[in-house]
């Protein structure tokens, strides 16, 4: 058998889709972001502890 001398080409699966530049944050900020989120679902998760005892009295 023969080698495929197909000339066409073939779809990429190993390339990775790339982020917007608009999206990107810098390396020292990346931390800083995880902290607020963290803190956002902290809060979150807080209101919703409250909410549960509110309604079970």
């Amino acid at each position: 058998m023969g080698r495929d001398d197909s000339k066409s080409k073939g779809t990429n699966k190993q390339s990775l889709p790339q982020t917007p530049k608009n999206q990107k944050i810098a390396p020292h900020k990346a931390s800083e972001e995880i902290a607020q989120e963290l803190h956002e679902l902290h809060v979150l998760a807080e209101k919703g502890k409250n909410n549960k005892t509110k309604y079970n009295k």
